[in-house]
C-alpha cells in the first residue's frame, strides 16, 4: 500500500483541507498507516497534479485562504483498483520487541520501564478508539450499527485499532509484570 491510498480513502466521505486531513490521519487513519503532516500535504500535491484529487480554494475572512480536497472519478477507480488487488500479510517490526528478545543479557530495570511506558501509551489510544467508536455509532448498538450505519469502513478499521492497541497493552503488561517477578526473584537469591 502507498499512502496516495490512505488519503484518498481518508477523502472518500468528504472535503478536507490538509490540516483537516492531518487531523483525520491522528484520529483513525493512524492505527493502520502514520505519515507526518508534511507528507500529507506533499502527497495531496502529488494527487491533485496526478488528477486523483480536485483542490479548490476557499475564501475565508480573518483567516487565510484554505485549499479543500475531494476524491475525483480517477481517484475512484484508483481506489477501487487497489481494493481488488491482494492484500500483503502485516509483519510485526518493533524496536521493543528487540530489547525484550535480549531481556535475559541486560539491564531489565529500563526495559521495564519502557513496557510500562508502551501500555500507558497503548491504554491511551484505547480510550481513543473507544471514544471514535461510540462518537460513530452514537446511542446505536453496536451489533445494530455494524448491520446498517454508516460509515462502517471507519468504524471496522477503528475496532481493528482497538484490538491492535489491546494486544499491545496486554502482552506489555504481561512481559513488564514477568520480568518484574524475575528481578525480585534474582534479587532474593
Amino acid at each position: 500500500m502507498a499512502l496516495r491510498h490512505a488519503v484518498l480513502a481518508a477523502l472518500l466521505d468528504e472535503e478536507l483541507s490538509g490540516y483537516q486531513l492531518a487531523k483525520s490521519f491522528d484520529l483513525g487513519v493512524a492505527n493502520f498507516w502514520h505519515a507526518q503532516p508534511q507528507q500529507l500535504y506533499a502527497e495531496l500535491a502529488r494527487l491533485e497534479k496526478s488528477g486523483l484529487v480536485a483542490g479548490r480554494e476557499v475564501v475565508q475572512v480573518n483567516r487565510p485562504n484554505k485549499r479543500l480536497f475531494k476524491v475525483t472519478d480517477a481517484g475512484m477507480a484508483e481506489l477501487e483498483q487497489f481494493t481488488a488487488t491482494a492484500a500483503k500479510p502485516s509483519y510485526i517490526r518493533d524496536d521493543l520487541l528487540v530489547k525484550v528478545q535480549a531481556a535475559d543479557h541486560v539491564d531489565i530495570g529500563p526495559l521495564i520501564a519502557q513496557l510500562t511506558e508502551r501500555a500507558a501509551f497503548a491504554q491511551a489510544k484505547i480510550d481513543l478508539f473507544e471514544r471514535l467508536l461510540h462518537t460513530m455509532r452514537g446511542e446505536r448498538s453496536e451489533s445494530d450499527f455494524l448491520r446498517h450505519g454508516r460509515p462502517v469502513g471507519p468504524y471496522l478499521t477503528c475496532l481493528r485499532g482497538l484490538a491492535f492497541e489491546q494486544g499491545n497493552h496486554d502482552w506489555c503488561e504481561r512481559a513488564a509484570g514477568v520480568l518484574r517477578e524475575r528481578r525480585a526473584a534474582h534479587d532474593r537469591h
